[in-house]
C-alpha cells in the first residue's frame, strides 16, 4: 500500500472567490472574521502599543478597517491611513464600523506595527509611485504585516514589487504567491474562514510522516534503489544521489557503472554497493538480481549513454534528471514514449528549456504543461521549486534556504525522491516530501555546505520527523 503525504491546500485568485461564494457566509460577515483573526494573530505575533493600518480603496482596504477596530477593541492604539474613499459596498460598510482616526496616507505618522491593507489578491495594477513611497516611509521603522498578499504582489504568480513583509495573514488559505515569493510574505499565518478545500489542485510542500521501518523490516522491503553511475572521473553525481537514498529510508543503494570506474565509487563509498554494468546488457542483469524498488538516471550521465534506455524499460519507479535531458533534447513525446513506469522528473530551468522548449505562461503554468505532456510527474527547481503531477495537481516549496544553490544539491534531490519512491511513496507525494526533506537538510547543512555535506543533512532531517 502506497504511503500517502497530507499536503495544505493553496487556493489562486480565482478559486478563492469561488470558495467566498461557495461558503454561504455574506462577505461583510467574511471581512469581520478575517478582521477577528488578522487582529489575533497580530497581537500574537507583535502585541504593539501602537499600529497605523494603510487601507486601499477596494476589499482589501476593507479587511484592514476590520482590522482596525478589533485592534483598538484590544487596546491598541490604531490610526487609518487612507488612500482614499472606500470604492466597493462590503468596504464602505466596514469603513462605516470604524469609528476611530482615519487620515490620508500622506499624513500618517509611525508606528511600531504597519499594517498593508492596500491592494489584495484582485490587484489589476501595480502601487502607484506615491502610494509605494509612503508606504517605505511608513515602513522604515515598523514591523510589517501584511493582509492576504503584500501589496503589489501578484497573488497567483508572486510577481511585482511589494514591501517585505515579516508577517502575512493570508484569508481562507494560503495564496501561490506565499510560496513563489515566500521572501515577501515573510511567516505565513492562514486565517480559516471556513472554505471548502477538498477540490484543491494547488498545494504547499509538507514534511512526510516519520519514515519509520516495520519492526520486521528487511532491506528489501525497505527499497531497493539502483542509480547508473557514470564513466571513470565523472561518478561524483551519482554516489550523491545513492547515499541520499540511503540517507532518506531505502535499505539497499546500489551504483551501476563501468567497469573502469568500480575502483572510483568504491573507494568513496562503504553502505553504497557498486557493480560493474558496461552496458544494456550489464544493467539488465543487476536488474534480474536485486529486487529494486525504485531506479535514478541521469546525474553524471552523457546524452550518449545507452544503458539509459534499459532503465527506462524496467518499469521501476524512476527519478530522471541531467544526462536525461540531454538524451531526449527537444523530444519530450520521445522520452514519455519510452516511460514504462512512475516517473519524476527533475530538471532546472535550462534542463527544462532544453527538453520542452519555450513553453507559455508562468513557472507554474509551464510546470504543470509539462507534466501533463510528459506523463510524468515534474519537478521544476529553483528558489521556489514546483512540483506537477500529470492530473493537474501542483505544489509549491518554500521550505528551502538559498545554501542549496550549489554544485551537486540537485544529484542529491533526486537521490532523495528515489528513497522515497522505494519506500511506496507515489511520485507526486515523493517528490513534494522529498523536496522539503532536501530543503530541510540545506537549512541543517548550513552556511558553508558543500553537496557532500548534504547526505548526513538528510539523514538528520529524517530522524527530525
Amino acid at each position: 500500500m502506497a504511503t500517502r503525504l497530507t499536503l495544505p491546500p493553496m487556493l489562486g485568485t480565482t478559486a478563492t472567490r469561488a470558495a467566498e461564494a461557495a461558503s454561504g457566509i455574506t462577505a461583510i460577515d467574511l471581512m469581520d472574521r478575517a478582521g477577528v483573526l488578522a487582529a489575533r494573530a497580530i497581537l500574537a505575533f507583535a502585541a504593539p502599543r501602537c499600529a497605523v493600518v494603510a487601507c486601499g480603496t477596494g476589499n482589501n482596504g476593507g479587511d484592514g478597517y476590520a482590522v482596525a477596530r478589533h485592534l483598538a477593541a484590544a487596546g491598541v492604539a490604531v490610526t487609518v491611513a487612507a488612500t482614499g474613499d472606500p470604492a466597493t459596498p462590503t468596504a464602505r460598510a466596514m469603513r462605516l464600523r470604524w469609528t476611530g482616526i482615519v487620515v490620508p496616507l500622506g499624513e500618517a505618522l509611525p508606528a511600531a506595527v504597519l499594517v498593508d491593507a492596500v491592494l489584495g489578491i484582485g490587484r489589476t495594477r501595480p502601487l502607484a509611485s506615491a502610494v509605494a513611497a509612503h508606504l517605505l516611509r511608513l515602513a522604515a521603522a515598523a514591523r510589517i504585516v501584511a493582509l492576504d498578499v503584500p501589496s503589489g504582489l501578484d497573488a497567483d504568480d508572486g510577481s511585482g514589487d511589494s514591501l517585505t513583509a515579516e508577517l502575512t495573514v493570508a484569508f481562507g488559505m494560503a495564496k501561490p504567491a506565499h510560496g513563489l515569493a515566500a521572501d515577501r510574505c515573510g511567516r505565513v499565518v492562514v486565517a480559516d474562514l471556513g472554505f471548502d478545500i477538498r477540490a484543491a489542485t494547488l498545494f504547499a510542500t509538507a514534511a512526510p510522516p516519520p519514515l519509520t521501518p516495520a519492526r520486521d523490516a528487511h532491506k528489501y522491503a525497505r527499497g531497493a534503489v539502483l542509480t547508473l553511475g557514470g564513466v571513470a572521473g565523472h561518478g561524483g553525481a551519482a554516489r550523491l544521489a545513492a547515499l541520499a537514498a540511503a540517507r532518506a529510508g531505502a535499505g539497499l543503494s546500489l551504483i551501476a557503472c563501468p567497469a573502469a570506474a568500480v575502483a572510483e565509487n568504491a573507494a568513496h563509498l562503504d553502505a553504497v554497493m557498486v557493480r560493474a554494468a558496461d552496458d544494456a546488457a550489464g544493467v539488465a542483469a543487476l536488474l534480474g538480481a536485486h529486487r529494486f524498488a525504485a531506479g535514478v538516471a541521469g546525474p553524471g550521465l552523457g546524452g550518449d549513454d545507452l544503458r539509459i534506455a534499459t532503465l527506462l524499460a524496467s518499469r521501476l519507479p524512476l527519478v530522471l534528471d541531467a544526462g536525461v535531458f540531454s538524451a531526449f533534447a527537444a523530444a519530450p513525446d520521445r522520452l514519455a514514449a519510452a516511460l514504462t513506469g512512475p516517473a519524476v522528473l527533475t530538471p532546472h530551468d535550462g534542463e527544462f528549456s532544453r527538453l520542452f522548449g519555450d513553453l507559455a505562461g508562468s513557472r507554474l503554468d509551464r510546470a504543470r504543461a509539462a507534466a501533463a505532456r510528459i506523463g510524468a510527474v515534474v519537478v521544476l527547481k529553483g528558489p521556489a521549486t514546483i512540483v506537477a503531477a500529470p492530473d493537474g495537481r501542483a505544489a509549491i516549496n518554500s521550505h528551502s534556504t538559498p545554501w542549496l544553490a550549489t554544485a551537486g544539491a540537485g544529484d542529491v534531490l533526486s537521490g532523495v525522491i528515489a528513497g522515497l519512491l522505494a519506500q511506496r511513496f507515489d511520485a507526486f507525494d515523493a517528490a513534494c516530501a522529498g523536496v522539503w526533506l532536501h530543503g530541510d537538510a540545506g537549512g541543517r547543512a548550513g552556511p558553508g555546505m558543500t553537496a557532500d555535506d548534504l547526505p548526513d543533512a538528510v539523514g538528520r532531517a529524517v530522524a527530525a520527523l
